[in-house]
């Protein structure tokens, strides 16, 4: 079998060029000197925050199931992305052609069981294997930086830890301003794959009851910071307890505050209907709007 990897088909990769290349067209028309006065001010700070709320939206509309949304968020995700690669290319400093090749090359070479000589004995060894090729690309990068700068000792520090004479941080690559329940969900997994967790489901669930008592323990105690730690631990310890089941705990949060905001608009649709003020109810009136959802959606 050959060693030299192989390129991805023209057919797939040229896949979608004609509606990349109608943006390209409308951002050129907006940058114009008679475009739009916005765009022609923006820059790829500016528009980092709009990433941000555009990504948070296709996210909303994949989960909602709503295919048309899905379609509508995806072609705005890409039109920030391409509008912040020619932001750049107009600096001379990258085109958009250059990240998504430089994507295309990566891509590849962390998947040497597809596309080179080797193979994967189980979807843990393809993890592992991901995580030593990502610490030995930083590894390159920092002695590409380092031999730019002609620092002699710090250079060869860096090939050696591309070497594997150095290691380099298991949490190296992990982006720090994700929000809490993604962060933990990626410090255990990556944590899993050099082996540092605990050995089976039972295992975790025992610790999940631990932190639960220790919680309880702090609640009673009186004490705020304290409590704020335990219930951090418990949460920590459930987010690790999902993710061996498969269960991104980020996202079947998210689903579970999508179904009470759509159970709780529903009692206030049936308080409107029979001419009810809803804020002014009882509990026990609300309770009973609420039971009634549930078991009208249910049915």
């Amino acid at each position: 079998m050959s060693t030299e990897p192989t390129s991805p088909s023209s057919s797939a990769s040229s896949a979608g060029s004609g509606g990349l290349q109608a943006i390209t067209d409308v951002i050129d028309r907006l940058l114009a000197p008679e475009g739009c006065p916005w765009d022609r001010e923006q820059t790829p700070e500016s528009l980092a925050d709009y990433v941000i709320e555009e990504c948070f939206e296709l996210v909303e509309a994949i989960r909602s199931g709503k295919v048309h949304d899905v379609r509508e968020e995806l072609g705005d995700v890409m039109f920030l992305l391409a509008f912040i690669g020619r932001l750049y290319a107009d600096k001379g400093q990258f085109t958009l052609d250059d990240a998504m090749e430089g994507n295309a090359a990566k891509m590849i070479r962390r998947h040497p069981h597809v596309f080179a000589e080797g193979e994967c004995a189980s979807r843990e060894e393809l993890l592992r294997n991901w995580e030593r090729i990502k610490r030995e690309e930083k590894a390159a990068a920092m002695a590409a930086v380092d031999g730019d700068e002609g620092s002699d000792e710090a250079n060869g520090e860096a090939v050696a830890a591309a070497s594997g004479d150095a290691p380099a941080g298991v949490f190296d690559s992990l982006p720090k301003g994700l929000p809490p329940l993604v962060k933990a969900y990626r410090l255990h997994s990556k944590a899993a794959r050099v082996d540092f967790t605990w050995e089976s489901d039972e295992d975790v669930e025992q610790q999940v009851e631990a932190e639960w008592l220790e919680w309880l323990d702090a609640s009673a105690s009186g004490d705020k910071e304290r409590q704020e730690q335990e219930l951090g631990d418990f949460l920590f310890t459930i987010v690790e307890l999902g993710r061996r089941k498969g269960i991104k705990a980020n996202a079947a949060l998210d689903y579970a505050t999508l179904k009470f905001l759509r159970r709780f608009e529903g009692m206030e649709a049936l308080a409107r209907e029979r001419g009810l003020d809803f804020p002014n109810l009882s509990f026990e009136e609300k309770d009973a709007l609420w039971n009634e959802v549930k078991a009208a959606e249910k049915a």
